[in-house]
């Protein structure tokens, strides 16, 4: 199931503001080098990310799963002047470009960069944030929520990427990957602690915030 037609795609990128001169470069750059460019998040939904974060104004921000870096510098637009961003990918072999597309950002001093497994990392983080950006591997999305809502301040946000997956969220017979985000879905939907909704851009943006 498309949930966008090329055309009305571009028709909404043409519309937002433009990236700028390094966020074309890793778009160009992952699309080049990379197996699976379809997970950078790319124009539109990264044009989402930094107006939330604009929004919110965040000093502390947590993203699983860096990829290319390419939502981290969206997000990090946000951030307040004495603000971070803890980014956590376990992929070794893109560590030495993604770090180099942070310094050259104007960000760098604000970007923390964890190269581990984010379910060994997340325990450590003696933080409150208030945003959080899940977009990593999907069978562990319910335990990165569950590990992070206690660590997200009240009128905090948290948005998982990729939840209406590629619409099989409403097909019969669903495999074990859209089972595993149904049921994430359904845990968020049923939970007091949180007001929520799910964007459909892209692939689907659950949109919540801790009361």
């Amino acid at each position: 199931m498309d949930l966008f037609t090329s055309d009305l795609t571009t028709y909404l990128e043409r519309t937002c503001d433009a990236e700028n001169a390094l966020l074309k470069q890793i778009n160009r750059e992952t699309y080049l080098k990379e197996t699976r460019p379809h997970m950078l998040s790319g124009h539109l939904q990264g044009r989402m990310l930094s107006f939330l974060s604009k929004l919110v104004a965040p000093r502390r921000i947590l993203e699983v799963g860096t990829f290319t870096g390419y939502a981290t510098l969206c997000l990090a637009e946000g951030l307040t002047s004495d603000g971070i961003i803890h980014t956590i990918d376990c992929n070794e072999e893109l560590e030495p470009r993604v770090s180099g597309y942070f310094r050259q950002s104007a960000f760098s001093d604000q970007i923390i960069f964890h190269v581990a497994k984010a379910l060994d990392i997340i325990p450590t983080l003696k933080e409150t944030f208030d945003l959080v950006f899940i977009d990593a591997d999907k069978k562990n999305n319910l335990h990165y929520y569950q590990l992070l809502i206690e660590k997200v301040r009240p009128g905090g946000l948290i948005l998982i990427d990729n939840v209406l997956w590629k619409g099989k969220v409403v097909e019969d017979n669903p495999d074990k990957q859209t089972e595993e985000i149904l049921n994430l879905n359904e845990e968020i939907a049923s939970d007091p602690r949180v007001e929520k909704l799910i964007l459909p851009i892209r692939d689907g943006l659950f949109l919540i915030r801790k009361r």
